[in-house]
C-alpha cells in the first residue's frame, strides 16, 4: 500500500452532480484531506452517446460551489484511449485477454436459452483459449470483441471499509468484454487502468458499484497492479423513505444554491448523511477534515431530511457575516430586477431578518419589500386599518417627521402615540406593518421603521 493516501471522485457526465454524487465527492475529499493525501477528479466520459459538455460543466460548477478543491485533474477518459488500447495489447500478449468472434445475435440467443432453462445468462467461454482446446478459424467479416480471461476457480474477496468482508466465487462471473468490436474499451476496464495509473489507494463510491468491484479486482491483479481498498456507501433515501430521485426536488447540487442554501450548510448536512462524529450535528469544514474516518460510516441507507437541512441552513445564516449575506442576497435581488442601491441599507435589513429565515431566498423576499412598494392587499387594509388605527397612525406620522432617526426615539414615538390614543401596542404596530410592508408580522416595528428610512416610511404611512 502506498504511504500517501490518494482518493478520487469519478463521475460520468451524463447528468448533473446530484446529492449522492456530492456526498461521495465530499467523503473522498475529506478522507484525502484528513490523511494529508491527494484528491483526484476524473471524468468518466466513455459513454459518448450520453455524455455532454453541459453535464461536465455542471459537475465542475457543483464541485466549485461546495469548494471541494481537487489536487489533480480533471482527467478525461476519452483523452486516455491510447493508453487503454496499449494495455489491452499487453493483456492479449500475456494471455489474460482474448478475441471473441461470437456475433451479438448469437450471444443474445445463448442468453435467451439459458433464461428458458432457469440458468443465469452468461457468456459460455466458447472463444476462450484453454490448454488442449481447439478453437475454430475466426469467421470472415466479424470484428471481434476482446474479453478478459476471468479466473474460473477460487473466490475474489475484499474487506470493504463500510460493508465488511465480501466474497464472490469466480465461477459466478463470465469473461467480461473489455473492448468492443469497434475497439473502444469498456467502463470496467478503463476504471482499472485509471486507478492503477493514478495510484488510487482508497476507492470511495456508491454501493451500486459493488457488483463491479470483483471484476475490477481481478483485472487489477491480472495487470500486476496494487488493489486499492474499497468503501461502498449505501444509498440515500428521500424524505418519504423511497430511493432519492428527481421527484424529490433538487436534481443538481447547484439547485441548492438557486434555492437559497449556503454551501457550508449543504456540506455539513451531507457529512451527516451516513457518517457521524458522536452526537455532533453542527461542525465546520475544518472539524470535518479533522474528524473524518471511514469507521463511522453506517452500512445502512441514509435518509434525506429537508427539515434538518433547513434547520442547519438557518443556523449558518444566523452565524454569517451581514456583509457576506448582503452580497449574496443582492445577487438574488438583481435576478428579480431589484436594485438595493435605490433604497435602505441591505446589510441593515439582513440584520433585522437573518434570525427569522431558513433560506437566502426568504431573506431576499423580506428585503424586496423594502425596495419595491408592493402595496398591501385590500383585505389586509380592510381588516387592520380601522378609523381608530388611521387616527393613531396620522399622529405617529407627525411625530416621526421630527424625531431623531434612531431606534430608541422611534420606539418612544410609537409608545407615546399608543398612550395618547388609549391603544395597545399591537393595535398600532400591526396596521403600521401592513402599510409599510404589506405584512402583519415583521421584526420589531421600531427597527423596521428605522431601517426603512424617514422618507420612505412617511410616504407609505401617508397612504393610510
Amino acid at each position: 500500500m502506498a504511504s500517501t493516501v490518494r482518493t478520487r471522485f469519478a463521475p460520468s457526465p451524463t447528468g448533473y452532480l446530484h446529492i449522492g454524487g456530492a456526498r461521495t465527492a465530499l467523503f473522498s475529499w475529506a478522507y484525502a484531506r484528513r490523511h494529508g493525501g491527494q484528491f483526484i477528479l476524473r471524468i468518466e466520459d466513455t459513454d459518448v452517446a450520453r455524455s455532454t459538455p453541459e453535464a461536465v460543466q455542471a459537475i465542475l460548477d457543483g464541485m466549485s460551489w461546495l469548494d471541494l478543491n481537487w489536487d489533480e485533474g480533471p482527467f478525461y477518459q476519452m483523452q486516455r484511449m491510447d493508453r487503454y488500447k496499449a494495455v489491452i495489447q499487453e493483456m492479449l500478449a500475456a494471455g489474460s485477454a482474448y478475441h471473441c468472434y461470437m456475433p451479438p445475435e448469437e450471444l443474445d440467443a445463448l442468453r435467451e436459452a439459458q433464461r428458458a432453462r432457469g440458468e443465469k445468462p452468461r457468456y459460455d467461454g466458447r472463444w476462450r483459449p484453454e490448454p488442449g482446446k481447439q478453437l475454430p478459424e475466426p469467421p470472415a467479416g466479424i470484428a471481434p470483441v476482446i474479453r478478459f480471461r476471468n479466473p474460473t476457480d477460487g473466490v475474489v474477496a475484499w474487506d470493504d471499509l463500510v460493508k465488511g468482508r465480501i466474497e464472490i466465487a469466480n465461477a459466478e462471473m463470465d469473461d467480461l468484454i473489455i473492448a468492443r468490436a469497434d475497439g473502444t474499451p469498456t467502463y470496467n476496464f478503463c476504471v482499472c487502468v485509471d486507478d492503477w495509473d493514478m495510484g488510487i489507494t482508497q476507492v470511495i463510491r456508491g454501493d451500486d458499484h459493488v457488483n463491479n468491484t470483483p471484476r475490477q479486482i481481478n483485472i487489477l491483479k491480472a495487470l500486476g497492479a496494487v488493489v486499492p481498498q474499497y468503501a461502498h456507501l449505501s444509498m440515500i433515501l428521500g424524505d418519504d423513505g423511497q430511493k432519492l430521485s428527481k421527484r424529490h426536488g433538487a436534481v443538481s447540487v447547484t439547485q441548492y444554491d438557486d434555492d437559497g442554501y449556503l454551501p457550508e450548510a449543504v456540506i455539513n448536512y451531507l457529512a451527516r448523511l451516513g457518517w457521524s462524529h458522536g452526537d455532533d450535528e453542527i461542525f465546520s469544514r475544518a472539524q470535518l477534515v479533522e474528524w473524518f474516518d471511514l469507521d463511522h460510516i453506517t452500512p445502512s441507507a441514509a435518509q434525506f431530511n429537508t427539515e434538518k437541512l433547513n434547520w442547519l441552513n438557518a443556523h449558518y445564516i444566523k452565524q454569517s457575516d451581514n456583509a457576506a449575506l448582503a452580497a449574496d442576497v443582492s445577487r438574488r435581488l438583481a435576478k428579480r430586477g431589484v436594485d438595493p442601491e435605490t433604497g435602505p441599507s441591505l446589510e441593515a435589513i439582513i440584520g433585522l431578518y437573518k434570525d427569522r429565515v431558513a433560506t437566502l431566498n426568504e431573506l431576499a423576499d423580506a428585503a424586496e419589500a423594502f425596495y419595491i412598494d408592493l402595496h398591501p392587499a385590500p383585505e389586509l387594509v380592510a381588516q387592520h386599518l380601522t378609523d381608530a388605527a388611521r387616527a393613531a397612525l396620522a399622529t405617529l406620522r407627525g411625530k416621526l417627521e421630527v424625531v431623531a432617526w434612531e431606534k430608541a426615539a422611534i420606539s418612544a414615538a410609537i409608545k407615546e402615540t399608543c398612550a395618547e390614543h388609549g391603544m395597545k401596542m399591537p393595535q398600532v404596530a400591526i396596521p403600521l406593518r401592513v402599510l409599510l410592508l404589506g405584512q402583519t408580522q415583521t421584526p420589531a416595528i421600531d427597527g423596521v421603521v428605522e431601517v426603512m428610512g424617514r422618507g420612505p416610511a412617511g410616504e407609505r404611512m401617508g397612504r393610510g
